[in-house]
């Protein structure tokens, strides 16, 4: 068995060129799954997985177009027959705790890494061992009350929730294994879901725990304790790190600093070093002029986005988010023609505004009805309709959404790949939660780097530059591995009844700067870098624009370039199949950055570096695969410098 896995890896993992012309005739030019003609840049798939040990060749092969494929690999990673690694470790990290301190455990796991599956896969585990014969799901919305049932059964666990329970009801009907409500349902009735779960042996899941903390006069934690401390185990989940400014919430351990202490944590690092879960995702920054005056004076104040501090956030990025004025309809604009060229690759590929309430969000709709020429579906929470719009865009190939907040945690719409930031809430919690729509995986195949586009104002600037450095550090991370192998806050909410400023226009958007590399440079800085290295005569090709603008920078604001050192390590033996491997991978993710610097498709690049080498990625000699390797990330270096 052990020699057929090693020929398993040493195999070619991508179809060649000869073999996807057999499996397009073998499929008449049609995708095997629904029927649909085949364009180009359709997917040549695997029957069984090659992750599975399916073997790379015409026999295990089907044609599929891009949804199809991607929505397979979707369904592959939900159905809950196997767990990511991840998932494994939490899952005997937590049974090795017994379900943690006084039966509470807390994990906080990046969005679009799997809690629901974890959380239900800890469920089944609970009922089979006896310990528990009851499951209350507590969720912050009502859109999730439906997606949770739905990934009990998908899941193929066998856990059927109530989703449409309400407390009149007064108990739970005996054929669910039971409910999901929301944080404000349990709050209304703590003495009803205390009887509840003390009934039967019960494991309450806290689905975003620190929404435990939202609520009028802070009562919903004092709720939770009520209805729940008596539940036999209790599960918490979050999607980002939080801490505690106020009343502690309920069940969670905080440490000094009074930031929540997890049983188990896996950041959006992890997940991208991992492979498989979260794809990597750039954040156009765009600047612009703001004005607006003190109500009751006529005095206008004007400012650019990017000169704002905190006493002139607030209104600069309200006047700018009018849809009265000139900046959100441009924004919207390039972020639909970056979602059309998306869709070159992805064609179901997906985009999504956040709005900041709902007249804006209508407002916003009717801007992108008349760019893309097609109605643009609204969700916002008041409406009862809210859930069925959500579950239906995220099955259509419709181009774009555009919702209030509702829409910013928990939310599953894994075809997303555009978004726009356009809400006044400037928290880093709401700011990650919102860009985890965005950086699911829908499958192995997925290569999609997703694109937000933001404000170019403090502090979303600093969390966009702080989740791109991570992504640059775990790509050179990836290449430095192989290169060794070789070698051997809100602004206060809604407004007021009298708002202290009358908003009176904004100006077209411009571009400030793009963080695709954990910096964001201007293009006057970056000339003025050029000049001065000029001025020095040759310097090393490690010494780029951006490393000599961020010791020039005065204002310290800008962080230059972390350029990683190669070290000299002794060869280590290693099959050349997993060399390949690891090659390629490492080209795929290159690629991918290339395609979003430089806006041109997958494709194109993968052409035209076929026709300089000679041969294609799945085909390639080891020295090729380093040519083409070289080649690229050449062309990435010099893609960020423009």
């Amino acid at each position: 068995m052990a020699g057929a896995t090693d020929d398993h890896r040493d195999q070619q993992r991508s179809f060649n060129s000869a073999e996807r012309v057999a499996l397009f005739l073998a499929a008449d030019g049609r995708c095997v799954e629904c029927g649909q003609d085949l364009e180009p840049g359709w997917h040549a798939d695997h029957v069984t997985a090659w992750s599975r040990g399916g073997s790379t060749d015409v026999r295990n092969g089907q044609a599929m177009c891009p949804p199809c494929n991607l929505r397979k690999g979707m369904n592959s990673m939900a159905n809950g027959s196997w767990l990511r690694d991840w998932q494994r470790e939490a899952r005997e990290r937590y049974h090795s705790r017994n379900g943690g301190e006084n039966g509470s455990f807390l994990v906080v796991a990046t969005p679009g890494a799997g809690k629901t599956t974890f959380a239900l896969t800890i469920a089944q585990d609970l009922i089979q061992r006896g310990i528990i014969s009851n499951i209350v799901v507590v969720v912050p919305t009502k859109h999730l009350r439906r997606q949770w049932a739905e990934a009990g059964m998908r899941a193929n666990i066998g856990i059927k929730l109530d989703h449409v329970f309400v407390n009149r009801n007064g108990a739970v009907g005996s054929d669910f294994d039971g409910a999901v409500v929301t944080y404000q349902a349990v709050a209304s009735a703590p003495l009803l879901w205390q009887r509840l779960c003390t009934n039967k042996r019960t494991l309450v899941v806290f689905d975003e725990i620190h929404h435990a903390g939202d609520g009028e006069d802070l009562v919903w934690g004092d709720a939770l304790k009520d209805s729940f401390e008596a539940a036999t185990r209790r599960l918490l989940l979050s999607g980002t790190p939080f801490r505690t400014d106020g009343k502690p919430i309920p069940f969670v351990t905080y440490d000094e600093q009074r930031r929540a202490t997890p049983g188990f944590a896996y950041d959006y690092g992890m997940a991208l070093t991992d492979g498989g879960v979260v794809r990597p995702a750039v954040f156009p920054a765009w600047d612009g002029e703001s004005q607006w005056r003190r109500s009751g004076q006529m005095a206008v104040t004007k400012v650019a986005l990017s000169d704002t501090d905190k006493g002139t956030v607030p209104p600069a990025l309200k006047a700018a988010l009018d849809p009265e004025g000139k900046w959100i309809p441009s924004v919207l604009q390039e972020a639909h023609e970056a979602l059309m060229h998306m869709r070159i690759d992805t064609p179901d590929a997906g985009g999504l505004v956040v709005a900041s309430d709902q007249f804006a969000a209508t407002a916003y709709a009717k801007i992108l009805e008349r760019i893309s020429g097609v109605p643009v579906p609204v969700a916002i929470s008041d409406e009862p309709s809210a859930s069925d719009i959500i579950k239906s865009f995220a099955k259509s190939s419709v181009p774009w959404i555009v919702a209030v907040q509702m829409i910013a945690e928990g939310v599953d719409i894994p075809r997303l790949g555009v978004g726009v930031y356009a809400s006044r809430v400037r928290t880093k919690m709401f700011f990650t939660q919102v860009v985890g729509r965005f950086v699911r995986m829908r499958g192995e195949e997925d290569l999609t780097t997703a694109r937000v586009f933001i404000p170019s104002i403090q502090p979303l600037l600093t969390f966009a530059q702080d989740i791109e450095k991570t992504v640059e550090a775990v790509l050179a991370e990836e290449e430095k591995q192989v290169r060794e192998q070789q070698a051997g806050d809100s602004d206060g909410g809604s407004d007021s009844l009298f708002p202290a400023y009358e908003t009176v226009s904004s100006s077209v958007a411009t571009h400030h700067a793009t963080i695709a590399s954990g910096s964001a440079f201007t293009t006057e800085q970056l000339q003025f870098a050029g000049q001065t290295m000029e001025l020095m005569g040759p310097a090393p090709a490690s010494v780029t624009k951006e490393y000599v603008a961020g010791l020039l920078s005065a204002a310290g604001a800008l962080h230059a370039n972390s350029i990683p050192q190669q070290q000299a390590v002794e060869a280590e033996t290693e099959p050349l199949g997993d060399q390949k491997k690891r090659l390629r991978k490492l080209i795929h993710r290159k690629v991918a950055r290339l395609a979003v610097l430089t806006n041109e498709p997958h494709m194109k690049i993968n052409g035209d570096l076929n026709y300089q080498l000679g041969d294609n990625v799945t085909v390639a000699t080891l020295p090729s695969l380093e040519k083409r390797l070289a080649i690229v990330s050449n062309a990435v270096k010099e893609a960020a410098k423009k």
